[in-house]
């Protein structure tokens, strides 16, 4: 009797398990994914890809820099990333902005460039 028991028990876990194993699965954070974005277009194929663990959505701005040191937007790209932080690089010629956020499907769309 105790064994039937136990058994129903683990049926009823092994269940309730997959029930919630499909429900994260289906709430799934999405991402643009793009090798060169500007001003509201792919010059690529505009792809999506779903994060995975430890990934966020990034957006790689690239700026070049004119001779009086300013940043001028040149293009981005749009992709998932694994251990994605915010930080800017800045080099001789160019500058590289990475902008990451996970709060919601396709946030990677660079706004107001």
């Amino acid at each position: 009797m105790r064994l039937l028991f136990l058994l129903g028990t683990v049926f009823l876990l092994c269940l309730d398990q997959g029930e919630s194993y499909m429900q994260s699965r289906n709430t799934s954070i999405m991402c643009f994914k793009c090798k060169r974005y500007h001003l509201g277009l792919c010059y690529d194929f505009m792809t999506s890809c779903v994060l995975h663990h430890k990934q966020s959505c990034a957006t790689e701005n690239f700026y070049v820099l004119t001779r009086k040191g300013r940043s001028m937007y040149h293009y981005s790209k749009l992709s998932c990333m694994t251990n994605c932080e915010d930080i800017n690089f800045l080099g001789f010629e160019k500058r590289v902005e990475l902008l990451c956020c996970k709060h919601n499907s396709y946030c990677n769309l660079p706004a107001g460039l």
